[in-house]
């Protein structure tokens, strides 16, 4: 997607709403689970 952000606090909760993206639901290939599914299953 492209997005045209219009200050910096727009551009800081995008990249804050990735950051939580990537560190709690995308799935990991290998694993099947997501990285928040594999630190509770390593519990």
């Amino acid at each position: 997607n492209c997005h045209k952000l219009s200050s910096f606090s727009q551009t800081r909760s995008l990249i804050d709403e990735f950051i939580w993206f990537y560190n709690n639901e995308r799935i990991q290939l290998k694993t099947k689970l997501t990285p928040l599914q594999k630190r509770r299953q390593l519990a």
